[in-house]
């Protein structure tokens, strides 16, 4: 099967290089019975990448298992994992009144999607390189080991290399999970991707509702290019059905998207493990980049703190009844289409305990006071009040919950 029929069958979106370079050697792989380690960040489709890979194979017909099995390895509890993964026998523990199948005997003959393998406790690594190695399990509670026949397909989102150096993860389970690597760009990475995935999601949600679909003005498409979209397509499905349901407005610009864009940057991310040359080089961080990235942090530090004290200067004026003035230039960290500071701090909670902890209080005395002169200047109008605070309506009305304004 080619590319596109891939995409049509498996409902997926983009041209972009690295994304195609995946597919095809999900398509050239997926007849072998190698063992296959997907990586990528959270949200970008890799169990998809899993189904693509089980429903093209050999096993897509197996008769002994239930063909596919995906399994969270994260969201397993420690205590069970071993039971889950390769069942018990009757007895084997408090209230095993009977013998279980495991996820392993389950999809014998078929595929089993180990999704978070980076999380795998490890004492149950050794355990599935026994099982790897020698095509067997042992069910808790049982001396007998029982042969099985799987193919696995694995996956992470963490730096699986990073964890096999700092011993989380076993160096020769890797080796054996990884005879295959798949690589699955962030959506940051695909950005020409990101006005087609919208207009599907769009549309997706206008047929579903019967409405019509939502659109990007150009100077909203270009800030939906440059934003980091760290949750990826999950994070970007989620917001435009956010704005197709909500929006009255069909037309989108970037006054009412940014509403929607709440990422604040919280520092360094962990990056999913990529071949270097995917990266175009080495992938090792240098002591120089290192130093730069500590310098940008302080200044943007620096930034804040400036803007937080010429708010708190705002909001007491705007409390005394003085018209509201901030004198402030936009920092990195804002995006230029970002809207006025004041309200751009109010909309995320200005109040930052870590920076002005011992006025948290009275900060929000002050607000609420600016809230209820704001209203009376307005004779009630919370359209004229909100515009004068700098903020949306929405915001107000929350405010005004929040604070129990009549």
């Amino acid at each position: 099967m080619d590319i596109k029929n891939i995409k049509l069958r498996y409902d997926i979106i983009g041209n972009d290089p690295k994304l195609e370079l995946a597919l095809n050697k999900a398509i050239q792989v997926a007849p072998t019975d190698l063992s296959i380690l997907i990586t990528g960040e959270s949200g970008v489709g890799k169990d998809v990448f899993s189904r693509i890979i089980h429903e093209n194979s050999l096993r897509k017909h197996a008769h002994q298992g239930r063909g596919l099995i995906s399994v969270n390895c994260g969201a397993i509890p420690e205590g069970t994992i071993e039971s889950e993964l390769f069942g018990h026998v009757k007895g084997a523990f408090t209230g095993a009144d009977r013998s279980r199948k495991g996820y392993f005997e389950e999809a014998d003959g078929g595929t089993i999607f180990l999704d978070e393998i980076g999380e795998l406790p490890l004492a149950m690594q050794v355990k599935l390189l026994r099982v790897l190695e020698n095509g067997e399990i042992i069910p808790v509670g049982s001396s007998t080991a029982q042969k099985i026949n799987v193919r696995v397909v694995a996956a992470t989102n963490v730096d699986i290399v990073e964890a096999v150096r700092n011993g989380r993860f076993r160096e020769d389970l890797y080796y054996r999970l990884n005879q295959i690597s798949i690589y699955l760009p962030p959506l940051r990475e695909r950005k020409d991707d990101i006005p087609l995935l919208f207009r599907k999601f769009s549309s997706d949600v206008a047929e579903k509702y019967h409405m019509p679909p939502i659109v990007l003005t150009d100077d909203a498409k270009r800030m939906m290019m440059d934003y980091p979209w760290y949750g990826n397509v999950r994070e970007l499905k989620n917001i435009t059905e956010q704005i197709a349901v909500v929006e009255t407005e069909r037309t989108i610009t970037p006054a009412i998207l940014q509403n929607y864009l709440s990422f604040v940057p919280t520092g360094e991310r962990m990056p999913a493990v990529v071949d270097a040359a995917q990266q175009g080089g080495s992938s090792q961080i240098t002591d120089r980049e290192l130093l730069l990235k500590a310098l940008s942090m302080g200044q943007m530090i620096n930034e804040m703190r400036k803007e937080i004290n010429d708010l708190r200067t705002a909001v007491t004026q705007m409390a005394q009844g003085m018209p509201m003035h901030v004198e402030t230039t936009q920092s990195s960290y804002l995006p230029a289409t970002a809207p006025h500071p004041a309200a751009q701090v109010e909309e995320d909670e200005f109040v930052t305990p870590e920076i002005i902890e011992d006025e948290a209080v009275s900060l929000e005395e002050r607000e609420k006071r600016a809230i209820i002169h704001a209203l009376e200047r307005a004779e009630g109008n919370r359209k004229q009040a909100a515009a004068e605070l700098h903020i949306s309506e929405r915001t107000l009305y929350r405010k005004l919950k929040g604070y129990n304004i009549e």
